[in-house]
């Protein structure tokens, strides 16, 4: 072979020899960006568990406010049956033994009595025009102007009036007591047993035990506000039934 060809071969090995810096870039490149993607991983894995870990935490939240809540149902679903059980024990009683009606009176009055301190006692949606009701018919009773039976009629339709808000969610308006002040409102009701609240100025707040009785308290916690105007949004809409979230007024209240 001359020395040409040699020239030119040896030069060929060389250059096939050599290792490309592009090349050798590159791979440096890759290797970062696999090494930044692992970390990338790693961090939305973390995230990932703590967000599992929040959603149990909700979840197991939410089980045990749904058991105060049917707790709460329960109680005040047995206390209507007691009260109508009783008012048909006594015109029962009345019916089959010849008693006079006047005999219904003090059965009624236990009646009222009761359904009044129930509403004192209960959540604080338009106590004060309900509290009026039941004295309406106590004064119609004591002055003679209702019949001990229709006095008997208008307790129960009472009765079923408080039942049936024990089962109603909706969007209702009253005035509140805000910072010492009347305010009139709308108030987004959950039974008998959860109370939200919206002004004209665009406040919101709950209604929260505070010892034996409730006060109207306005929530700036930003989660807990958004899940209530998002509920006050579904109502306006007349968007009574699905699943809304909200703050869990029950757990606070018993933590006070």
């Amino acid at each position: 072979m001359s020395p040409t060809p040699r020239l030119a071969l040896a030069a060929v090995l060389a250059v096939l020899l050599t290792p490309l810096p592009v090349a050798a870039d590159e791979a440096d490149e890759l290797a970062r960006r696999l090494i930044a993607l692992r970390g990338e991983v790693e961090q939305l894995n973390t995230e990932l568990d703590l967000r599992r870990e929040e959603q149990r935490a909700t979840l197991l939240g939410l089980n045990q406010q749904r058991a105060q809540l049917d707790a709460d149902l329960n109680r005040q679903q047995l206390a209507a049956r007691e009260a109508r059980d009783r008012l048909a024990q006594a015109a029962e009683a009345r019916t089959g033994a010849g008693v006079e009606a006047d005999a219904l009176v003090p059965v009624l009055t236990r009646a009222l009595d009761e359904l009044a301190a129930g509403v004192r006692g209960g959540l604080p949606f338009r106590t004060e025009e309900r509290l009026a009701a039941i004295e309406a018919i106590r004064l119609d009773i004591e002055s003679g102007r209702l019949p001990p039976p229709r006095a008997a009629n208008r307790v129960w339709a009472f009765i079923e009036d408080e039942f049936r808000l024990a089962r109603e969610t909706g969007l209702h308006q009253q005035t509140l007591t805000l910072d010492g002040q009347p305010v009139f409102a709308d108030v987004a009701k959950v039974g008998n047993v959860m109370l939200f609240w919206r002004t004209r100025d665009r406040r919101f707040g709950q209604a929260r035990r505070a010892g034996r009785g409730w006060e109207f308290v306005e929530i700036t916690d930003q989660p807990a506000l958004g899940q209530v105007r998002a509920f006050f949004d579904s109502l306006d809409k007349q968007i009574r039934q699905g699943y809304f979230e909200l703050p869990n007024v029950l757990a606070e209240s018993g933590s006070r």
